[in-house]
């Protein structure tokens, strides 16, 4: 029986804190997961490295691969593109890792559309007294970014309904722990285990047609 892994799609609030909880998923169940790297027109924040945290593209270069269709979704985000390669998440997937796709709403509703037996899970933060608090300590954006990131915010959480698990992030360790146990217990659900069903059936098919 085939065990392809879980495709994981990890999205947030900006400033929920996904890259961290991400990080600790790999340096804790490493050998179980794989994060897919996303492609994007934003420019590189301070020690972010080209393959390694995404693909940096131009906006030109980013149309290409979509006229090309290589991207299981692509969307605009705060003016900038965001897309996920696909070769990659099927390699690995074939080879039975847990692909994390940590990627923003519009995609992941995309992705769950082509592939229905995606995990979606939401971070939350604790408050949004809290998530204004991060978005303003990294330093990285303006009062006018970080409003709109909050504005974006007050659209998604319409939407956190159709995701299979929302997951409040107040402690690293603990939220990254509670994921695993997630993704861990989804492979046993029904729902999840299209694959093993198929292959249960044509095993079945193929027995009973020996016996005639």
């Amino acid at each position: 029986m085939r065990k392809n892994g879980t495709l994981i799609i990890l999205s947030g609030f900006a400033g929920t804190g996904k890259g961290t909880v991400v990080k600790t998923l790999l340096e804790t169940y490493g050998d179980s997961y794989a994060l897919s790297v996303s492609a994007t027109t934003r420019s590189p924040r301070e020690g972010e490295k080209e393959g390694v945290n995404y693909f940096f593209k131009s906006e030109k270069e980013f149309l290409e691969m979509v006229d090309g269709d290589e991207f299981l979704e692509y969307a605009k985000y705060v003016d900038n593109f965001y897309g996920t390669p696909r070769p990659y998440v099927e390699n690995m997937l074939s080879e039975g890792k847990n692909v994390i796709l940590e990627i923003e709403m519009q995609g992941a509703l995309d992705v769950k559309e082509k592939i229905p037996e995606a995990l979606l899970i939401f971070l939350v933060p604790p408050s949004i007294k809290e998530l204004y608090r991060r978005l303003k300590e990294r330093g990285t954006e303006s009062e006018d970014v970080i409003r709109k990131r909050l504005c974006r915010a007050k659209e998604e959480v319409k939407v956190i309904s159709g995701y299979d698990y929302v997951v409040e992030n107040d402690d690293i360790n603990k939220c990254a722990e509670l994921v695993h146990w997630i993704v861990t217990s989804a492979k046993y659900q029904a729902r999840y285990a299209s694959l093993q069903i198929s292959d249960l059936e044509a095993e079945l098919e193929d027995h009973l047609k020996g016996d005639k």
